[in-house]
């Protein structure tokens, strides 16, 4: 049986719903040097590490520092969004598919 737009709208607003959180973006760990003076871990080189999500929002890009404990949870997020923007390239096809069956269905009745 072949699928109808309607069945394929469905199926990808049930899989969506499987997905939360969501995020896009890339989570990357950085070494910055901070502001104190004379810290010895700047001084030799060292910097501090610290986790950021960088991405874009309105098409303008954005940086959101991430504290360590909560990186986990912002990795599963980003992971979701990839897969989101995996479930939309899928639905657009079997939406596409759906429609180019009922038009051949309607034309031959």
């Amino acid at each position: 049986m072949t699928e109808t737009p309607e069945q394929a709208t469905r199926w990808f607003q049930a899989e969506v719903k499987k997905l939360s959180p969501v995020a896009a973006g890339s989570l990357c760990l950085r070494k910055c040097p901070c502001i104190r003076k004379n810290c010895p871990a700047c001084a030799r080189g060292e910097g501090h590490s610290s986790f950021a999500l960088y991405g874009r929002n309105r098409g303008k890009r954005f940086t959101i520092y991430v504290p360590e404990e909560l990186v986990p949870e912002v990795r599963e997020a980003i992971a979701n969004g990839r897969r989101v923007q995996d479930l939309v390239s899928e639905a657009g096809l079997r939406y596409t598919r759906a429609l180019k069956a009922k038009r051949r269905k309607a034309s031959h009745q």
